[in-house]
């Protein structure tokens, strides 16, 4: 089984509808609630999520997506050789290196999965669009 970490735009994408990119973040969510797919999210993509879920919903309804996601996803561990790591990385987005040092520390996350790939071009793991990845699962 594929093991992915989601990027915060994905399941973003998935809670706000935002069309046309809800449909292929739904297609990987049902993909992880299936067992068809182990999906990863990290403490900053949980947090990140809420923040912004914050603004148009009360806290408890946020919660509870929130309590959704967790029985579908898998959370990596970020610790001091993470953050260390993403200090010192080239990476230019401090939040994507946080990710991509935890996935890259878990050592088993085959791809990452975001719409912002530019922002993972010194990535260790390979990366991929939500739309490329469901052509590639469908094929």
């Amino acid at each position: 089984m594929k093991k992915v970490l989601i990027d915060t735009d994905v399941i973003l994408d998935f809670f706000f509808d935002r069309k046309p990119f809800s449909d292929d973040s739904a297609i990987i969510l049902s993909l992880c609630e299936q067992g068809k797919l182990q999906g990863f999210i990290t403490p900053v993509i949980v947090s990140n999520t809420y923040y912004l879920l914050r603004r148009t919903a009360q806290h408890g309804k946020v919660i509870e997506k929130l309590k959704q996601l967790l029985t579908i996803t898998n959370v990596l561990q970020m610790n001091k050789l993470v953050i260390e790591n993403a200090l010192n990385s080239k990476f230019k987005d401090f939040e994507d290196a946080l990710q991509h040092f935890a996935a890259v520390d878990y050592g088993e996350i085959e791809v990452i999965i975001t719409r912002n790939t530019k922002d993972f071009k010194n990535s260790e793991i390979g990366v991929m669009s939500p739309d490329s990845f469901v052509k590639l699962i469908n094929n």
